[in-house]
């Protein structure tokens, strides 16, 4: 099984970005799981989401102490390794929404691989609001190959409404293009 530990702020996305992951993982015949942790829920406040792959029923409902790895959709929380990286098991893997490059990151030294992108950016140009997450999905795509591309696209087909999908998708391939990745 890998567990994952999505960090954002409500608003950004987190829930649904996890919802279209868990929802590619089914498309391709795996099994995913999500499962959000609030704090106060309102626009801004920090968000946590659980996110777990596998190929077998995944019989457990908890939060997610020991990630495998991390997906990260705020880019002031992704400079915040002691918050976020808490608890990440030795060589896991990050997926960050920042403008530095995968060397600039202070706890990357501990990581297997990280994935940065500007995922605001592609946001700004594809949705023309800061709505990170579907950037960061193509992102997460691209860094760690768990769910491919195509798969989803089509979970975004089912999850977002008609009128959005089409940006969301754009931004989606935009931040698998442009995302840089370190192989540590």
């Amino acid at each position: 099984m890998m567990e994952i530990r999505i960090h954002g702020r409500g608003g950004q996305g987190a829930v649904t970005s996890s919802k279209i992951a868990g929802l590619a993982a089914s498309i391709e015949g795996k099994y995913g799981q999500a499962l959000p942790f609030y704090g106060f829920e309102r626009r801004g406040a920090p968000v946590e989401v659980y996110l777990r792959f596998d190929d077998q029923p995944i019989l457990i409902s908890s939060q997610i102490y020991e990630p495998d790895g991390i997906v990260v959709l705020d880019p002031i929380l992704a400079e915040l390794g002691r918050v976020v990286a808490k608890g990440l098991k030795p060589k896991g893997f990050a997926v960050l929404n920042t403008l530095k490059a995968p060397e600039e990151i202070e706890y990357a030294k501990n990581l297997s691989k990280i994935g940065v992108v500007d995922a605001t950016g592609v946001a700004l140009k594809t949705l023309k609001a800061p709505i990170s997450n579907t950037a960061i999905l193509g992102a997460f795509a691209r860094t760690t190959g768990v769910v491919n591309l195509s798969s989803l696209e089509e979970a975004i087909r089912h999850v977002l409404p008609d009128r959005i999908q089409k940006p969301n998708i754009e931004a989606l391939r935009m931040a698998y293009d442009e995302t840089k990745i370190e192989v540590m």
